[in-house]
């Protein structure tokens, strides 16, 4: 720490996200500005303005790669700062400085490797089946404890050494969270990161279908995951009426989200994203 700052780097991947990306670096000006943290763009496949945009932000660098990959750009981005600890942070999503730095310090010594950010759910201007879904979702305690699901999550040195290369996998904060055992990660009671979800219904189940698909492709490797926990969860979290109905609808939407589509049988897989939050 330097200061009063604490040091280390944000990488945001950036496909596309000219709409977003100024607000994502907004909220790190004053992180900026403390003149110890680099902030990373890696704009990989982009076909918008989002590189011109991130480049006309004081402090912030940018890193051109020509494939559309997540993954690239995770690596090219580690690849142009040597700082430490590292925030990974999705290019729609906000981090304040406090909340920013809270994860920091709590890397700095490499007694946890990784950590995240609090995160809460913003469902306005959603259909009334996804803010049913995202109450559900809210009441499951296993989905609020782990890396993945807040688009925000850091490493140390020492667990960035064990993570090496991001792969190829989809659902990089999936991944990354098996890695740790509980005492090796926290999430922090920080100022929530704001992730705003679907609003639609054909949006929620896009996103589901890539996410679900993601986590069978790195189950089929580790040897699988079971469900059975945020079943139990699930069903214990029903109080009432209302969260009944929650219940079943996110039971719903899992199971829209587990189907194939059609197009799922072609050679190219499509990189299904929620533009209706943007």
């Amino acid at each position: 720490m330097i200061g009063s700052h604490p040091s280390g780097a944000v990488i945001i991947p950036a496909h596309n996200e000219a709409g977003v990306i100024s607000r994502t670096l907004e909220a790190l000006r004053e992180v900026i500005e403390w003149g110890t943290v680099d902030v990373v763009v890696a704009c990989n496949g982009c076909r918008d303005a989002t590189a011109a945009i991130a480049s006309r932000s004081k402090g912030v660098h940018v890193v051109h790669v020509r494939e559309a990959s997540k993954t690239a750009a995770l690596n090219a981005a580690d690849e142009a700062t040597e700082r430490w600890p590292r925030l990974y942070l999705d290019a729609d999503i906000e981090v304040s400085a406090p909340a920013l730095r809270a994860v920091f310090v709590a890397l700095e010594d490499n007694r946890l490797l990784a950590a995240r950010p609090a995160f809460r759910y913003d469902t306005e201007g959603a259909s009334v089946l996804v803010k049913a879904y995202y109450r559900a979702r809210s009441r499951i305690p296993g989905n609020a404890q782990g890396l993945w699901g807040a688009g925000a999550y850091a490493l140390s040195f020492s667990g960035h050494e064990r993570l090496g290369r991001f792969p190829a996998f989809t659902g990089d904060d999936y991944y990354v969270d098996r890695l740790f055992a509980d005492g090796e990660k926290a999430v922090l009671p920080t100022e929530p990161v704001v992730v705003r979800t679907p609003r639609t219904c054909s949006a929620l189940v896009a996103v589901l279908r890539r996410t679900y698909r993601g986590n069978a492709e790195q189950d089929r490797v580790s040897g699988g995951a079971s469900s059975a926990r945020t079943i139990r969860e699930l069903l214990a979290s029903v109080r009432g009426p209302l969260s009944l109905f929650d219940a079943a609808v996110y039971v719903a939407f899992a199971g829209a989200g587990r189907r194939r589509p059609l197009s799922a049988r072609k050679s190219v897989t499509v990189w299904e994203r929620d533009d209706s939050s943007r």
